[in-house]
């Protein structure tokens, strides 16, 4: 009887205060396995920019954390793939000593798969016994275009991988697609004998059996790590397969734990601190309701940007204020370490107003919403702040003192992140929306400010 060990990772969303207890347990794992073979994969967003260390390298600090623990593999997430732009992504794996599986990123113009993409793998263990290795992430068919990335569907490319490797003894797809689509997968292709999940941060404690199909996820931010165990016959043929997950928290810490954590924070923040941006002649500060308030300084940014009528942000983005004096990346990154971008938004007068009424229905309960995900990385939504709009009393909108004109189309600087959360649905249903990558808000508001404050 073969052993097949698997220790899998998935959304560490750079959290480095889960990566020293993590890359013991792996260790550990290899070293004490039972199995005659051990693999180690990661199933994408390892990195996340809201860590100020992977924003000052880009994301290499994550892989050179990866590289000392021998991944064998691994698939990209969003934020590898949006977070970064073309030419960053393109070289994010330059140094990576794991090969990427990933079958539906393609060059725009080339229409030949991303240069850092393996379409599968096949492996042989010990006993001979082939293991067909497949990827494939979340198609952000909107988004993806914008970086100049042709983004295939998973029901044209999965069929494609599994045709690669169709002689294989083991079929294991490592999907960042979100636990629906997994499921979905499991019912249709009963010949993957494992689907190692990632995107939507589902947690599968024992594994779930589907159709045959073993679905492993190991939940978000390092906070669990999974294990798969796979037994083979004397014919190559998986005969049992198992998964469970082992909490992070009921690891050991070592007591130089904390000082790594904190020097890979300080040696970020350090990073970005050497890359000065403005010198503001006073404080902007996080109060959207005080005279010198940072979103106000932000909408004049985004509307500039834009080239829009008027614009519209919540102040529960602005995290800290921008002293006054020199401020650099660091305190960009501090205040605004979302991956969001500016959205240039086109709608009619009628459509408009509808949209003023949904932000005015949701405006008490969003102002103190602890808000998640969607590219945002803070705590609470807060207060929605119009430039350019106002509401009386009657519910009458008016457009830079201008009552509504119903017919006539009117442009809005807002963020895709409103696209992406629920509660204004008007922006997807009746808005032109063009989403202006690859820059980050931050970015974005950076600039305006070394304009208007040259150092």
């Amino acid at each position: 009887m073969e052993k097949i060990q698997i220790v899998h990772t998935n959304d560490l969303h750079s959290h480095f205060e889960n990566f020293p207890r993590v890359s013991r347990f792996i260790e550990q794992s290899r070293n004490e396995s039972f199995a005659d073979d051990f693999y180690l994969f990661d199933i994408g967003d390892e990195m996340d920019r809201a860590h100020p260390l992977t924003e000052a390298t880009n994301g290499q600090a994550n892989i050179e954390w990866m590289n000392p623990l021998h991944y064998d593999a691994a698939t990209i997430g969003n934020n590898e793939g949006l977070g970064n732009s073309h030419e960053q992504l393109e070289h994010l794996y330059d140094k990576a000593n794991f090969p990427v599986i990933l079958n539906n990123l393609y060059e725009t113009k080339a229409s030949k798969l991303a240069d850092f993409a393996k379409p599968y793998k096949i492996i042989t263990t010990k006993n001979k016994t082939k293991i067909g290795l497949m990827g494939l992430t979340t198609p952000y068919i909107l988004t993806y275009p914008l970086l100049k990335w042709d983004i295939k569907l998973v029901q044209e490319m999965l069929p494609k991988s599994l045709e690669a490797v169709k002689d294989c003894d083991v079929i294991i797809l490592l999907s960042h697609l979100g636990v629906s689509m997994d499921r979905l997968i499991a019912k249709k292709y009963p010949q993957i004998d494992v689907v190692i999940g990632a995107h939507s941060h589902h947690l599968f404690v024992k594994g779930e059996l589907d159709n045959g199909v073993l679905l492993a996820a190991a939940g978000k931010y390092g906070q669990h790590i999974g294990t798969i165990n796979l037994k083979l016959d004397d014919k190559h043929q998986v005969i049992a397969k198992s998964a469970f997950t082992t909490k992070t928290e009921s690891l050991k810490t070592l007591p130089e734990d904390d000082k790594w954590i904190k020097d890979q924070y300080d040696k970020g923040e350090k990073l970005l601190d050497e890359k000065p941006v403005a010198n503001l002649p006073k404080t902007l500060t996080n109060d959207y309701q005080a005279d010198n308030s940072i979103i106000q300084e932000a909408l004049t940014a985004v509307q500039d940007f834009a080239q829009t009528d008027v614009a519209i942000l919540s102040s529960g983005l602005f995290l800290d204020d921008l002293p006054k004096g020199i401020i650099t990346k660091r305190n960009m990154h501090d205040v605004l370490p979302h991956a969001i971008h500016v959205m240039k938004t086109t709608m009619t007068g009628n459509n408009v107003w509808r949209l003023v009424m949904e932000m005015e229905k949701n405006r008490l309960y969003l102002r103190n919403h602890m808000q998640k995900g969607m590219g945002f990385r803070g705590k609470i939504f807060g207060e929605l702040v119009y430039r350019g709009i106002t509401v009386d009393h009657k519910r009458n909108v008016y457009v830079n003192g201008q009552e509504l004109n119903m017919n006539q189309k009117y442009t809005l600087a807002l963020l895709d992140h409103y696209m992406f959360v629920p509660y204004f649905p008007s922006i997807e249903i009746a808005g032109e929306n063009e989403i202006m990558y690859p820059k980050f808000l931050r970015n974005v508001f950076g600039d305006y400010l070394n304009k208007k404050y040259p150092i």
